[in-house]
């Protein structure tokens, strides 16, 4: 299981805002601003998401890598996956894969893909067989 992951983007403001818009229809709605002083000489200023009190995503200013990465984010039914892919639209997201079953992985994996702002790959997918009791 990960804990955490940073991506670097190229405009804060811009990644603040898509990011909170993208995100909260999957109940991501914790933010934590992170100032770099505080951490070790060369710490960025970090900005996170997350939710349940805990802090998973992180922006940072500096050098995209765009497509260098695809992150998927879980959601818990296929109404999350749309509301979530219809957020990210309204935000600026660049469409790269409408919701719908992805077959070619298996009949019960639903997602979107979209990219963001810089150009990441994103998923939001929703596996009804990680939901089960």
């Amino acid at each position: 299981m990960l804990d955490h992951i940073f991506i670097s983007v190229s405009d804060l403001t811009r990644s603040i805002a898509f990011y909170t818009a993208a995100l909260a229809p999957l109940g991501i709605v914790d933010r934590v601003d992170y100032d770099g002083a505080d951490g070790p000489p060369g710490h960025p200023d970090l900005k996170g998401f997350g939710c349940d009190g805990r802090i998973f995503f992180w922006l940072r200013e500096g050098v995209v890598e765009g497509r260098a990465a695809h992150i998927g984010f879980v959601a818990n039914g296929q109404a999350e996956v749309d509301a979530a892919y219809a957020a990210a639209m309204a935000a600026g997201a660049t469409d790269n894969g409408a919701p719908a079953a992805r077959l070619y992985y298996d009949p019960r994996y639903y997602a979107a893909n979209i990219l963001d702002p810089d150009g990441y790959s994103l998923e939001f997918v929703y596996k009804d067989w990680q939901h089960r009791p």
